[in-house]
């Protein structure tokens, strides 16, 4: 949560004004290879995964990416995700328009799920001398098991790290 509010270790830009997703063109001149990866914490017994390892973008351009999670056990699991994009650098401009981080997902006994990333990278992107030479990007998700004794915490933001902790065990 800490990373989500405040943009720590490559976590993306959410101030997405829409007039700028419907005006904004996309810089053919330059490609990006954006890769994606999947994780999950030793407490979560979902598989998830990628449904593509990476894909080309021009920075300006919308673009949508899918992962897939199943729950394989007999009993309904609660997982929520956080993300990250490397290098770090470029998370600033790596705008996500759509997703699923950061919201609990419950799937039930062996269902499997695809969830959508939509995203575009900041036309901006191009004019940065530190991205120069950056044309690949990473991003990554990792899910966590939730607890059920933390789920209330979460509409208190005063208890962020009560939250992480809860998460990352």
């Amino acid at each position: 949560m800490f990373c989500q509010a405040f943009s720590y270790g490559g976590t993306l830009n959410h101030n997405i004004e829409d007039s700028k997703v419907e005006t904004m063109k996309p810089n053919r001149n330059r490609e990006i290879k954006v890769h994606f990866t999947a994780d999950t914490s030793s407490s979560m017994q979902w598989s998830f995964k990628p449904l593509q390892n990476e894909i080309r973008v021009a920075p300006g351009e919308t673009a949508l990416a899918f992962y897939t999670a199943k729950n394989p056990l007999d009993k309904p699991i609660t997982g929520i995700s956080t993300y990250n994009v490397v290098p770090f650098e470029a998370g600033q401009y790596f705008n996500k328009i759509q997703c699923f981080c950061f919201e609990e997902q419950q799937l039930n006994p062996n269902e499997e799920v695809d969830m959508p990333v939509f995203f575009f990278i900041d036309p901006e992107y191009t004019t940065d001398p530190k991205m120069e030479n950056i044309d690949d990007i990473t991003l990554s998700y990792t899910f966590f098991e939730a607890k059920q004794d933390c789920l209330a915490i979460l509409t208190d933001p005063g208890k962020q790290v009560v939250i992480m902790s809860c998460y990352l065990q």
